[in-house]
């Protein structure tokens, strides 16, 4: 890990006011960037890697030219009233970001304090305690960055916010053995049971992560909400989810729901904004009728089911 993350600093791609999904209530949602994890149908493509990047935003862009000429690498070219980045020359020195008047290139990630987090979080502390809100600790993975996790989650505790933690669980189970004592409630993405599955579409095995969960569970003071997000041609047929529903069964009262994440394709602009090849292309969306025979069928089952996004 870079000098520059630590305790004390991370890198932070977005900080989403006003957010209805990630927990109970009003929230603010940190996201930090930073994944082990490889998922074709990723809808937040910046928070892979742990470093700041550029990110483009071509239909702000004037055709000024200032950032050809920023360029030390010669990345990008102004041609017939079009913008292109040869990313194989990008470096991410970011010089374009400094000149470009328009933001039509712009920082994906900032390094940014604990304190500089808390106090944009601490601005809704009035819609925390009218809705029982808080603040969310999402990424990519945030457990990438787990010591500037952990303080961020003890200080917000010190602060008096409830807090939540987005993870897909794959980190040492020091780390998340240890974050989760300053956690109101973990978010926990189960994706695949099948380990050659979640290997294939994923990029990593399943066994830390069920490994993990299975620990968690131990503890009756963490509270658990399983995030499933449901993949055309991964796992959106029904032997899946009565899978799913046999696991969530056996992991007993700590997990209090099961939310369920239909595929979209809200992030796919993105790709080609930071330079990457959208894996999941031409993927059919999941009908709502669908969806919703799968939230019965979890129901069925007598487990809380709930849509999220």
């Amino acid at each position: 890990m870079p000098d520059e993350i630590n305790e004390n600093k991370g890198v932070v791609f977005n900080i989403q006011r006003f957010s209805i999904h990630d927990g109970p209530g009003i929230r603010t949602t940190v996201f930090l960037k930073g994944c082990p994890l490889r998922c074709g149908w990723c809808s937040n493509p910046e928070s892979i890697s742990l470093l700041p990047e550029i990110i483009t935003r071509d239909v702000k862009c004037i055709k000024c030219g200032k950032c050809v000429e920023a360029c030390p690498k010669k990345a990008i070219v102004v041609l017939d009233d079009t913008r292109t980045v040869d990313w194989e020359k990008c470096d991410q020195c970011m010089k374009c970001v400094e000149v470009c008047p328009s933001k039509s290139i712009e920082p994906a990630g900032k390094y940014i304090s604990v304190k500089e987090v808390l106090d944009t979080v601490e601005r809704d502390a009035s819609y925390y305690r009218r809705t029982n809100g808080g603040m969310t600790v999402s990424g990519g993975e945030p457990l990438v960055q787990w010591p500037f996790t952990l303080k961020l989650l003890q200080e917000a505790k010190k602060r008096g916010f409830h807090t939540v933690l987005d993870t897909t669980g794959y980190a040492d189970w020091k780390v998340l053995d240890e974050i989760r004592n300053y956690t109101d409630i973990v978010l926990y993405d189960v994706k695949h049971l099948d380990s050659a599955k979640h290997q294939e579409a994923t990029g990593v095995s399943n066994e830390r992560i069920i490994e993990n969960l299975q620990k968690m569970v131990d503890n009756p003071k963490t509270k658990i909400w399983i995030r499933h997000p449901v993949i055309p041609r991964f796992n959106d047929i029904d032997e899946d989810i009565e899978e799913l529903c046999r696991f969530v069964l056996a992991l007993g009262p700590s997990v209090e729901k099961v939310s369920l994440l239909p595929y979209h394709k809200f992030g796919e602009l993105k790709y080609t904004a930071t330079g990457r090849k959208y894996p999941w292309d031409g993927a059919p969306l999941i009908s709502d009728e669908r969806m919703a025979e799968f939230k019965e069928h979890i129901e069925s089952h007598g487990l809380k089911v709930d849509m999220g996004r």
